[in-house]
């Protein structure tokens, strides 16, 4: 009796959970009898993933922090790859995480197996010669943007862009109605939705410094209502810890950030893929991140692109503003911030644009791009 398609993923973090999960109910319509080994999260593992070891272990961040994790990672990658090489799957599938996925993926494909990379590295902001690494690594990539591909095209990697996954998930207009009154919020306020980031170091950095900003902006704009998504429990408890003696109207919220950005009239929001989805609910946002300090100097001379936030880079010229390490201050990130709550519509006009064009049926066609490679095999 032939096996059944057989499948490896492995994603890193809570983003690529969700990308996973999607291609694989993609694949399930497909191919209903499909088995899928790697590594994943409670999404992918819904699914059916059996995953060798937690998700949570390969989540880590920045130049210099992941140093410490540094023997873990390579201890668990190497036994990752010894037992896919032993299982020998159809296809394997790395998903993001790319510093993890591509060491992976270049021993499978040495091996005969099948390999895809799903989101692209930031290439084609620095380190561009890692091209090369994905060149011999990857039979496919998969870009969720298109300049990414413009990018693969040039430097002949087979590559095809499928859109964005979110894209297609959030509707072109929110109903912000319906989500204020979801919220316990009154048609008439004026709401800023406040998002330091998903991960613990993030909200240890930009957490304070977001809550210092909203004390800032109810002095300047009596009567300001905030709402913060708090990504887990963890989170949120890390958040009541920074709030000390601070009285602020704000609400924290447990998950529901598309809530919180249908709702609001305009974000403060860390660099990442939350910037995304603050441009597809159209919502006027002012981008701010800082690393550790060692992390910054290192990128800032690597670093070829003039953005980091994903509007601007998909927009190619500065549509939001984004304040980065010293530049991120209280002061400037209310000052800038403030202006959007009655002049946002200058920001946003080209975000319905973008939107249509990520618009792509994502998950489907990472589905098609993934077994038309293995037809071609």
């Amino acid at each position: 009796m032939a096996r059944p398609l057989t499948i490896a993923l492995v994603a890193g973090e809570a983003s690529g959970d969700i990308l996973g999960a999607g291609l694989m109910q993609a694949l399930k319509a497909r191919h209903p009898d499909a088995r899928f080994i790697g590594v994943g999260g409670p999404r992918m593992q819904a699914e059916g993933l059996d995953s060798c070891f937690p998700m949570e272990r390969l989540a880590v961040m920045g130049l210099v922090e992941v140093l410490g994790r540094l023997p873990e990672l390579l201890k668990r990658r190497r036994r990752l790859i010894q037992t896919l090489i032993a299982e020998r799957p159809d296809v394997f599938v790395g998903i993001d995480a790319p510093d993890f996925n591509l060491g992976v993926e270049l021993e499978l494909r040495q091996a005969g197996i099948r390999t895809v990379h799903y989101v692209s590295p930031s290439v084609w902001a620095w380190r561009q010669k890692r091209v090369l690494k994905i060149r011999r690594a990857c039979d496919l990539m998969l870009t969720l943007f298109p300049f990414e591909a413009q990018f693969y095209e040039a430097q002949q990697v087979p590559v095809c862009f499928v859109g964005h996954p979110l894209a297609d998930a959030i509707p072109l207009e929110a109903d912000r109605l319906a989500a204020r009154t979801a919220l316990g919020l009154a048609e008439r306020d004026a709401v800023v939705a406040l998002l330091p980031g998903s991960r613990g170091g993030e909200v240890a950095r930009l957490g304070g410094l977001f809550l210092d900003a909203a004390e800032r902006l109810c002095a300047l704009r009596p009567g300001l209502r905030f709402v913060l998504p708090c990504a887990n429990a963890e989170r949120r408890a890390q958040l009541e810890a920074l709030f000390g003696d601070r009285e602020l109207p704000i609400e924290l919220l447990d998950g529901r950030s598309h809530e919180a950005l249908a709702a609001c009239d305009a974000v403060l929001i860390a660099s990442g893929t939350a910037t995304l989805e603050a441009m597809l609910f159209k919502r006027p946002m002012v981008v701010a991140y800082r690393v550790a300090p060692l992390t910054y100097r290192i990128l800032k001379r690597l670093v070829k692109s003039p953005y980091v936030s994903l509007p601007n880079l998909l927009a190619g010229r500065l549509l939001v503003p984004e304040l980065i390490q010293d530049a991120a201050t209280p002061e400037a990130l209310a000052a800038t911030l403030l202006p959007l709550l009655d002049e946002g519509a200058a920001q946003t006009e080209s975000f319905d644009t973008i939107h249509r064009a990520l618009r792509r049926g994502a998950s489907d066609r990472a589905a098609e791009a993934v077994l038309q490679l293995l037809e071609r095999a």
